[in-house]
């Protein structure tokens, strides 16, 4: 089930919440078995009022708490 909504949700934004208290909001490239996951136009919105550019990165699957993704 998790897996069909990751590839549902592939070119689309997705928000991450990740260990330590960071969110990231990006375009879904890819992901793997493992979670590792490809984001595109990566923005850290952990504080709303400094949203950081971070480009093309990848996310290591044992930081990810949640994903979000989008409305369907």
């Amino acid at each position: 089930m998790a897996i069909q909504i990751l590839e549902e949700s592939l070119g689309k934004i997705v928000l991450i919440k990740l260990r330590g208290g960071r969110n990231i909001r990006g375009k879904l490239q890819g992901f793997d078995q493992h979670l590792n996951l490809v984001l595109e136009k990566a923005e850290d919105v952990t504080d709303a009022e400094n949203v950081k550019e971070l480009g093309l990165i990848i996310v290591r699957g044992d930081n990810v708490i949640m994903i979000s993704p989008p409305p369907r």
